[in-house]
């Protein structure tokens, strides 16, 4: 018997070579066994016995061409200070040994910086330094087995046609059902007791065989994903939810070819032809559905982010769909750069961490590239748009592995259930096998085809997305846009509800600002504008609103402490923006108000008096949240706690003074006891505890303040609807246990039929498709009435 060999688990035909105890292939596979074991990597054949690919023998010299700098350009998807983010196509990714290898790559070579895998789509996004080159990169997957598919669509960037395979398989089972059950008439006739023409007996011969190679094109061809999907799975040691199909589709073929070679029967061609067309238009059913989904998440349900254009000179908020490129746009401090532009004046400090996962300040000068996903710091900078905008580029962004949450538990539940589900249905068959060969044999092969046909997990495994994203359109339309459907599952688990006070619950509007203190000259007036401009803090937006002075002045050497304020220089003065500890002010604090003081130098000028004004219906909204613990957390001091405290329950906690890193241990303390938090916040704070609460949304009043740390961004205008977007969390995991009860009772009605011989296969082929169309019917209808009746 040949040997296999221990990495890639094909068969040692010539060459052998023994090392540590082990057989190999090839120089290749046992020079990856070296490599594995030298970083510690040995776990990858615990994941999956033989997992490991053949490495390709090519000339090592084969990617060189990706080091010229016209190539790299178009390769690579992001490069800045010396931080290179590309994204590889590999076709050979087949099973989770070759996940967890490819996302250990930092392990093997310390100028890579992290590496992702998109499964479904086989594609892996490595950042890197430039230490490493985009070609050794390369050649190092290559040397692993894992060679990236470099082509002429690669480097142009061009879009990948549709896979319209699909369709193809459709139609020619499609074509072929038709005619098999035209030439499969005279059966019926005969079994209905109507006496066949004489020369339909005479030619049933003819007719028989031409149902054969009527159905030689469906089963050799549009079968194929089938027999692909099962095999993939038995060669990787699983037993995938493909393989009873298959074995159905294999058997039902056989069993009629050996039926009309001897004259025993006409066969099931008729029934395998309908089976396959009907099981394939399910699948494509399915599939555009998915596609309607992904096509709303992307470009509908993707929050509406706005941008600051410039129009001579003045500011112009505009939809980001709306921009183009040539466009001017200001981006403040700590905003995200929406597309690739160019810095059009002055200086700039930029943070691509939400790209590169370090953060780092990179500094970039007037007619410098700034890539898509960098955060500014400082003063605000005037960009011109230079590429297409590309909102999916920023809901991968948002999706960024580094701000992920814990995995969805319902998607554990699934993919357990479905494991054993294959393990049942094939007993079953065996089972019920052998209690017909004793009763009556003809029965075995009606009996296990149509178990193997009905028994069909597509609808339980539908149940989850289709329910959770139907119901994040309906958030979408009411402007709550959530990051993924596991948010969902996470607010319906919610204990405790953590505020942020200032630009949360309270509005600052510019009528509601009045100033103290000595006459501001107007040329104050303008720098103070000016340093304000920088910022997207809700009190500085609306001071900076209420100034009625035009400004172009340039700021120099911002700052802005997170919580406190802001300065910069203007002209040669120095002036301080923010509360009182932060310009050293003396005074005794005013209830029900926000206080921001003007420092000029070393002289106070005075103070802007917010009024704190409360969200609409703030009152009904804490009323309606009571059954949760509710927390007040804010940086601003403790004058307005016995306002508050007229307004949410007496066991609700406050906390003022907070500093940023305050409310992250502040949502830390509270998880270590157990419980599940809401952190709702402005996005600029409360970055920290929006990241570390189980759930953390944004409010905003304009809809760009995007923070890729949020789970969430709301509308300011729909903050009353909290508690109704609470409500339908937990009414979307009720539905989805619902449609999981559905396809549940569908497949044990379903098999209790096929076992006891009462399901014709082809009855079984109608039912299969209908039971997923019943589940995303309920998903749908479910999610939409209890979103319009439910208050």
């Amino acid at each position: 018997m040949a040997e296999q060999c221990f990495h890639c688990g094909q068969q040692i035909e010539e060459e052998r070579i023994s090392f540590d105890e082990k057989e190999f292939c090839c120089q290749g596979c046992k020079t990856v066994y070296e490599i594995l074991n030298l970083n510690d990597l040995k776990d990858f054949y615990e994941l999956n016995r033989n997992a490991g690919v053949r490495p390709d023998k090519k000339n090592t010299h084969q990617f060189e061409f990706l080091n010229t700098k016209e190539i790299f350009d178009k390769v690579v998807d992001f490069s800045d200070d010396g931080v290179t983010v590309v994204t590889f196509h590999v076709p050979v990714i087949h099973c989770t040994s070759c996940v967890w290898l490819l996302e250990s790559l930092e392990t093997i070579n310390p100028n890579i910086i992290s590496s992702h895998v998109n499964f479904s789509e086989k594609n892996v996004q490595v950042t890197f330094r430039d230490e490493l080159k985009l070609g050794d990169l390369a050649r190092l997957m290559t040397d692993l087995g894992y060679k990236p598919s470099i082509n002429l669509h690669t480097v142009e960037k061009k879009k990948k046609k549709v896979d319209r395979s699909l369709v193809a398989k459709l139609v020619v089972a499609g074509f072929c059902f038709g005619n098999i059950m035209m030439l499969s008439f005279p059966e019926y006739v005969e079994f209905f007791g109507t006496v066949k023409e004489k020369w339909l007996e005479e030619n049933k011969h003819f007719l028989r065989w031409t149902m054969f190679f009527l159905a030689l094109p469906v089963f050799l061809y549009s079968a194929t994903d089938y027999y692909k999907s099962a095999w993939q799975g038995l060669k990787n040691g699983i037993v995938n939810l493909d393989v009873p199909i298959a074995l159905g589709i294999i058997v039902i073929f056989f069993k009629s070819t050996y039926d009309i070679t001897f004259d025993i029967s006409p066969g099931y061609f008729d029934s395998l032809a309908s089976l396959l067309f009907l099981m394939l238009t399910g699948k494509w059913f399915q599939q555009q559905t998915f596609n309607s989904l992904s096509f709303d998440r992307d470009y509908k349900s993707f929050y509406p982010i706005a941008v600051a254009k410039l129009v001579e000179g003045q500011e112009v908020p505009i939809l980001l769909s709306d921009l183009q490129k040539g466009d001017r746009i200001l981006v403040r401090n700590e905003e995200i750069v929406p597309a690739d532009a160019i810095l059009m004046k002055d200086e700039a400090m930029v943070d691509n961490s939400f790209v590169t996962g370090e953060s780092r300040l990179i500094s970039k000068k007037q007619g410098d590239k700034i890539f898509a996903g960098g955060r500014i710091s400082g003063p605000a900078v005037e960009l011109e748009i230079i590429s297409d905008i590309n909102q999916s580029y920023l809901t991968q962004l948002w999706n960024n592995d580094a701000f992920k949450k814990n995995s969805s538990e319902l998607n554990v539940l699934t993919n357990y259930v479905a494991k054993y589900f294959t393990y049942v249905i094939l007993t079953l068959c065996l089972v019920s096998s052998v209690f017909w060969y004793f009763h009556n044999p003809s029965m075995i092969m009606q009996v296990v085809t149509s178990i193997l046909i009905i028994a069909c997990p597509c609808a339980l495994g539908l149940s989850s997305p289709f329910t959770l994203g139907n119901m994040m359109r309906v958030f979408g339309n009411h402007n709550f846009y959530i990051k993924n459907t596991t948010t969902i599952e996470n607010l319906s688990d919610i204990t405790d509800v953590v505020f942020d006070k200032t630009g949360t619950i309270t509005e600052s509007e510019s009528d509601q600002i009045e100033y103290e203190g000595n006459a501001i000259p107007t040329e104050d007036l303008r720098a103070i504008k000016a340093v304000l401009r920088n910022s997207n803090h809700p009190l500085s937006r609306s001071l900076y609103n209420k100034i009625e002075v035009d400004s172009n002045l340039r700021v120099q050497d911002y700052v802005q402490v997170l919580g406190k304020g802001q300065e910069g220089v203007v002209n040669g003065k120095k002036y301080l923006i923010g509360s009182k500890g932060f310009v050293g002010a003396d005074e005794a604090v005013v209830v029900n108000q926000t206080v921001v003081y003007i420092k000029v130098d070393e002289v106070i000028l005075g103070r802007y008096v917010f009024k704190n004004k409360y969200r609409q219906n703030l009152e009904q909204l804490i009323d309606q949240l009571s059954k949760f613990d509710l927390h007040v957390l804010s940086g601003d001091n403790d004058a307005e706690q016995d306002f508050l405290g007229k307004i949410f329950p007496a066991n609700t906690k406050f906390n003022f003074n907070q500093t940023p890193n305050d409310k992250l241990n502040y949502i830390k303390n509270l998880q270590e006891k157990g419980k599940k938090v809401l952190m709702i916040g402005d996005g600029l704070n409360d970055a920290g505890a929006l990241a570390q609460a189980n759930v953390g949304i944004t409010i905003t009043e304009s809809m760009n303040s995007f923070s890729p740390s949020c789970d969430g961004i709301l509308d300011a205008k729909e903050f009353e609807r909290l508690p109704w977007f609470l409500k339908l969390s937990k009414i979307a995991m009720r539905l989805v246990i619902g449609a999981f009860i559905i396809s549940f009772i569908y497949n044990m009605v379903g098999l209790s039929f096929a076992v006891s011989g009462y399901l014709q296969p082809v009855v079984a082929a109608i039912l299969m498709p209908l039971s997923s169309f019943s589940v995303i019917l309920f998903a749908t209808f479910g999610t939409r009435f209890f979103a319009r009746f439910t208050t």
